[in-house]
Formats: C-alpha cells, sequence, structure tokens
C-alpha cells in the first residue's frame, strides 16, 4: 500500500522534533519545505533522520522516515509537491508566514488545475487566530472570485495546539548526527474539528475538538503561561536550566499558583471543570523537570515583549483573571519578572512598558500590582510570600 505525501513548511524543531514523527508513523511519506540549504541537502542524502525522546527515566530513538525535502526558493518545485500531496502544513513561526504563504497558494492554484479534492493545513504555530492570519494572506493571493471561492470551500485551515517541549539542538544532543532532533515523548496534537475540509487525517495522538479556542487558551493561559514565569523567576535566581527553576520550592510555588490561578479563570470562561485544568498544570510542572530534555532558560525566555503583550501567555491570563473577578497574584510576578528581564537585556522603563506596550493603563489595579513588585525583583527582594498566594 502506497503512502500518503505531507508536504509541510519548516523542517526545524517542531516540523522534525514532533511533526514528522506523527505523520510517518500515520502513513504519510513527508516532504519538508526550508530556507536551509544544507539542512535540505542532508535529508535527501540520509532520507530519514533520528529523532531522540528523552525524559529522567529513558532515552528512546527513533528513525523517522520517509521523509525528503525542498529547498523554499524552488518555488515551482514546492508548487508541484503541493499539487499531488494529501495534506499541507506549517511550522516556519509567526513572522515567517508571510513569506510561505505566496508559494502555498501558487501550489494550491496548481492544484485546482487538475484536482476538486479538499486539502487541509495544520497551522503549527504559536499564534492566537492563526487561521484567520493565514486566510488574509491567502486570500491577497487570490486573483479571482472563482479562487477566494475555492479558497473557501475545498481548503481547511486547522489551528493546532503544539504541547511537545523541543530544545534547541546542540553539539552534545545531536551526538555527532546533525539531522538528530532531541524531544520530550509526550505527543498528543489537539487540532481544531470544525476547520477540516478533508476527513480527518488518522495521525497517532491527533485529538479534534471544537469549539477550538478553548485549547488554544489552555494552551497559553496554562502551558505557555507556566514556562514563563518558571523561567523568568529562575533567570533572575541564576538558573540555566528549566529542570533547575522547578526545583526550586519559592520557583515551584509561585508557578503552580500562577498556573492554577490561570486554571480558574480558564473554567470559568469556557465552563469545564477547574480539576481537570489543575490535573494538566500538575502534569505540565513534572514535565518541566525533565533533566533529561536540558531545555534551557535562555530558549523559554526569549521574546518577552511578544509574551508581554496585552493578549499573550502573561498579561492575558490577568485580564482574564481580572474579568473573572479571581485572584491572579502569582500571575502579575511573573509579569513582573519578564518586564525586569527585557529591561535588563533591553533598557527602557517599566512604566511605559506596562502602559504602551502591555495595555494596562496606569487606573488598572493590576499596574499598580505588577509595578511594585517589577520594583521588588529588581532590588533582589522576595516580592511574594507563598503563604499569600495558595
Amino acid at each position: 500500500m502506497s503512502r500518503k505525501k505531507a508536504v509541510f513548511f519548516g523542517a526545524g524543531s517542531i516540523g522534525r522534533g514532533f511533526l514528522g514523527q506523527l505523520l510517518t508513523q500515520g502513513g504519510y511519506e513527508i516532504v519538508f519545505v526550508d530556507v536551509d540549504k544544507i539542512l535540505v541537502d542532508r535529508l535527501n542524502a540520509a532520507r530519514s533522520y533520528p529523532l531522540l525522546l528523552l525524559s529522567d527515566e529513558q532515552e528512546t530513538e527513533l528513525t523517522v522516515a520517509p521523509v525528503r525535502a525542498v529547498h523554499a526558493q524552488e518555488r515551482e518545485l514546492v508548487a508541484d509537491e503541493i499539487a499531488g500531496a494529501d495534506l499541507l502544513g506549517t511550522a516556519v513561526g509567526a513572522h515567517a508566514l508571510r513569506f510561505v504563504v505566496p508559494t502555498l497558494a501558487a501550489g494550491l492554484r496548481r492544484r485546482w488545475a487538475s484536482n476538486d479534492g479538499a486539502i487541509d493545513v495544520l497551522l503549527c504555530e504559536n499564534l492566537i487566530h492563526v487561521d484567520a492570519v493565514v486566510r488574509e494572506l491567502l486570500k491577497a493571493e487570490m486573483t479571482t472570485a472563482e479562487e477566494r471561492a475555492r479558497l473557501g470551500q475545498t481548503v481547511g485551515l486547522v489551528e493546532t495546539s503544539i504541547g511537545r517541549m523541543v530544545p534547541v539542538p546542540s553539539a552534545d544532543s545531536q551526538r555527532g548526527d546533525p539531522l538528530r532532533v532531541c524531544a520530550e515523548p509526550y505527543a498528543e496534537l489537539p487540532v481544531d474539528a470544525a476547520a477540516f475540509r478533508a476527513p480527518l487525517p488518522a495521525l497517532p495522538g491527533l485529538v479534534a475538538y471544537s469549539p477550538f479556542h478553548y485549547y488554544v487558551e489552555r494552551k497559553l493561559f496554562v502551558h505557555n503561561l507556566g514556562h514563563a514565569v518558571a523561567s523568568y523567576l529562575g533567570t533572575l535566581l541564576g538558573y540555566t536550566f528549566v529542570w533547575e527553576a522547578t526545583a526550586d520550592p519559592w520557583v515551584l510555588g509561585v508557578t503552580r499558583t500562577a498556573m492554577f490561578q490561570a486554571a480558574a479563570a480558564l473554567a470559568a470562561e469556557h465552563g469545564v471543570p477547574v480539576h481537570e485544568l489543575q490535573d494538566h498544570a500538575l502534569d505540565l510542572l513534572r514535565r518541566f523537570a525533565n533533566r533529561g530534555l536540558g531545555d534551557t532558560l535562555e530558549r523559554v525566555c526569549k521574546d518577552p515583549l511578544r509574551k508581554l503583550a496585552p493578549n499573550d501567555r502573561l498579561i492575558g491570563a490577568l485580564t482574564l483573571c481580572r474579568r473573572h473577578r479571581l485572584p491572579s497574584t502569582a500571575i502579575a510576578a511573573g509579569a513582573a519578572a519578564a518586564i525586569v528581564f527585557h529591561v535588563k537585556e533591553s533598557g527602557g522603563e517599566a512604566k511605559s512598558l506596562l502602559a504602551e506596550h502591555c495595555g494596562l493603563t496606569p487606573q488598572s489595579p493590576d499596574f499598580e500590582r505588577v509595578l511594585s513588585t517589577v520594583v521588588r525583583l529588581s532590588e533582589g527582594k522576595n516580592p511574594l510570600n507563598l503563604r499569600d498566594l495558595t
């Protein structure tokens, strides 16, 4: 029985570290599209790559195959691959989507010339409402009303929630093979069930859910929030790895409380049992403590301004708690730690950052609370007593 073909933009951490495994185990040949010519050539020479799944208990190495690759600048070849594909996907980072979409549109046009069947695009990007963003970008590439109609009717733009943690590769983790990727074993892939135009692909770990916005916010306000709080606080204390930060009782206590505070707000917002979200938070804390993964605080702390945006993990969680009149003391501490990190790295002033970037007005109770915590953290003082966070 011949394999189906999946064309996937992005052969980086999530592409190779997660989607490659799921797609090939689900019976697909995967064709990666990437801007790294050396990586493309290596994948085409090997037609496979090693994936090392790491936990504190064991290491498991898989061979991910069959795999091919096309350089992103070979747009005609990429369009041909899309025309004959059974599934599409992206994991390029939100900032790079606008560079990918013209090639994706060209491939869809070529597909429509000979194929009336529906096809879906798994959007594996850490961006809220990424489906709407890609839809608008694709519409701008469509030159006729007929093309725009076919886009809506035959192309499913499917939001996903990527939970697997994949650290930045290092020479040590690659162990002599530049294609080797290391990741944690977690392999669940929640997807927006309502967005598919073709039948659901039979992928291991696929969790189809609707309405999907709950899963998007669960990832952002529990997983991403907890990761950020632990990492920014851990960095202030001089730790290097995520597992070191979560081994610190104070960091662990603040992080767990922040995740539980966000869980309570999510339960109120979406009408789900709070204990399910708390259990999810505790499982994440266990995964954060994975020493074998070697995930660094430097990786998680990157791009603090994005993480401090009004609708992102820190300020967005504060706003959600405020909406439901629920405590958010520990979340505010995490936001303050991110601000201290940014000011130390890039300069600036906390008060203007809160007002102009985070969208918190000086009249907001959260403004003064975060600002006072910034001051205490900057002075090296402990701004929170764990007894006050329970």
